[in-house]
Formats: C-alpha cells, sequence, structure tokens
C-alpha cells in the first residue's frame, strides 16, 4: 500500500500567515469603515426667516411755523423717521430753510397764511376772503418762490377763510393748477376745505391731532398716545405740532418707541386723497 504525500511544513506555515494576514486586514477595514453618524451641525435646523411685523397704522407728523429761525435745524436732522415741516413764506429765513430740510430728506410744504375770525397781527400776503382769484393766484405764486421744493399747502391761521367756500374753491383750483396737495390745519368746525376739495378733485388731506397746544412735554406725549389711538382705529392719522424744542425733543423719544410697536410713519403726501 503506498503512503499519501504529506504537506510540507514549510507550506504549512506560509498558509497560516496568509490566513493572519488576511484576518487582520478585515479587523482593519471593518474597524475604519463604520457608516459615520451626522454630526450636530448636520442636523440642526435651518433658521427660521425673521417675521415681519405687521404695520398698526400710518403717521404723518406735520411741524408748522419753520422760517422764523434757524434753532432747531440740528435737532430735527436727529429724528430719523419722515417728518413733514410747513415753512412760512416771506420771512427772514424762509428759502434758506426750505432748501436745508429738503437737502435733508424731509417733505417741505407752504405754511399759507389765511385770514382769521380773530383780529390778530397778519403775515405778509396773508390770504382773504375778499381777494379775487387772480389776486390770490399771485400771493401763491410769490409765497411758493420764498419756498422752494414745496409738495403742498398748509394753512396758517384762516379760521375765516376755511369757512368760505368761494375762497377754498378758488385757492383748490390755482392748487390743482400747480399740482400741489392741500392739508388741512382743520382750524374752525365751520371749515368747508372737504367740500371744496371733492368739488375741485384736489388731493386733500385733514389735521387730527394738535400736538403741542401746551408746551409742556408730559401734555405733548399723552397727545402723541392719542394720535396713535387714532391710527389704530382708522389705519393713518395725521398730528400738527409746531418748530418748538420741546416738541422735537419729545417726538425724538417716542417715534422710535412707536415705530417698535409697529406704526409707520410717513409724509403727508403719502396719505392725501
Amino acid at each position: 500500500m503506498k503512503r499519501q504525500p504529506q504537506s510540507s511544513p514549510k507550506y504549512s506555515l506560509v498558509i497560516s500567515a496568509l490566513l493572519v494576514v488576511i484576518i487582520l486586514q478585515w479587523i482593519y477595514i471593518a474597524r475604519t469603515h463604520r457608516p459615520e453618524k451626522p454630526s450636530k451641525e448636520a442636523i440642526r435646523p435651518e433658521p427660521k426667516p425673521p417675521v415681519t411685523q405687521a404695520v398698526k397704522g400710518r403717521i404723518a407728523i406735520v411741524l408748522d411755523d419753520w422760517g422764523y429761525n434757524l434753532n432747531n435745524l440740528g435737532l430735527i436732522e436727529e429724528i430719523r423717521y419722515p417728518v413733514t415741516l410747513a415753512v412760512l413764506p416771506n420771512l427772514a429765513f424762509s428759502e434758506r430753510i426750505a432748501k436745508e430740510l429738503n437737502a435733508r430728506g424731509f417733505e417741505v410744504i407752504l405754511h399759507l397764511p389765511m385770514e382769521p375770525r380773530e383780529k390778530k397781527r397778519l403775515e405778509k400776503n396773508t390770504v382773504m376772503v375778499s381777494m379775487s382769484r387772480e389776486k390770490l393766484g399771485d400771493i401763491l405764486d410769490d409765497d411758493l418762490a420764498a419756498v422752494p421744493f414745496a409738495r403742498g399747502v398748509s394753512n396758517h391761521m384762516g379760521s375765516l377763510a376755511t369757512r368760505d367756500n368761494a375762497t377754498m374753491e378758488a385757492l383748490f383750483r390755482e392748487l390743482k393748477k400747480r399740482r400741489l396737495y392741500f392739508l388741512d390745519s382743520y382750524v374752525s368746525s365751520g371749515n368747508t376745505g372737504l367740500e371744496a376739495a371733492r368739488k375741485v378733485n384736489l388731493r386733500y388731506a385733514r389735521r387730527d391731532v394738535f400736538l403741542d397746544n401746551r408746551l409742556e412735554a408730559s401734555y405733548i406725549r399723552r397727545q402723541v398716545q392719542q394720535l396713535k389711538m387714532k391710527a389704530k382705529m382708522r389705519g393713518e392719522a395725521i398730528g400738527i405740532g409746531h418748530d418748538r424744542r420741546a416738541t422735537l425733543e419729545v417726538l425724538k423719544e417716542m417715534m422710535p418707541q412707536l415705530a417698535k410697536e409697529g406704526y409707520r410713519f410717513v409724509f403727508v403726501s403719502e396719505l392725501v386723497e
């Protein structure tokens, strides 16, 4: 009987060594190629876009009686919101202040002197109810030349003139020819401005709140709050103050607060209809 050949010890060692190498490679591959867990950065949700605050109401602030001096020019520049500034004509600083305010981005309007019922000292070129339309037009041209960049007109005084339908209609026809709007300070309950504006189809707005009939900071703050409430109820409101330091200081303080609450400040030109 023949004996089966036996494998050489040398080949057995080689095979064993190869097996060991294969096992070690498998262990290495298994350890180094595990699926990675997602990092915290990868699974962090994307930030939500900021929510736009709804506008609670639009507010136009108007400050009358600019032109007597330049005292508050620096202070008004510190107010970073739209403000409409009414400049009286034919004063020492009328033209200069109108140019300065326009250059600073404010809306300028002509603060047109109009006849009151009371016996008061009248400004030069005050519109009187006895005037012809031609004379009224001449006054308007002269006053607009003294207040450059005016986008509209408001009445200074005028408790008699604004009650006279013929005067208001004549004025409004002149304003329409010049593509200007009218802001009615509404100083008299018998005012015919709205009726005349509708007849002539003139862009028109009316004052809602006087801000500084009393020159006290606490009073002015209450009036600004009243203006805010009107804007909230109606969607818009117009408040009229004056070129006075106390008024400007309160507005500088309160306008940012109202803006944070959701109220938007606009020029009067955005509210005229």
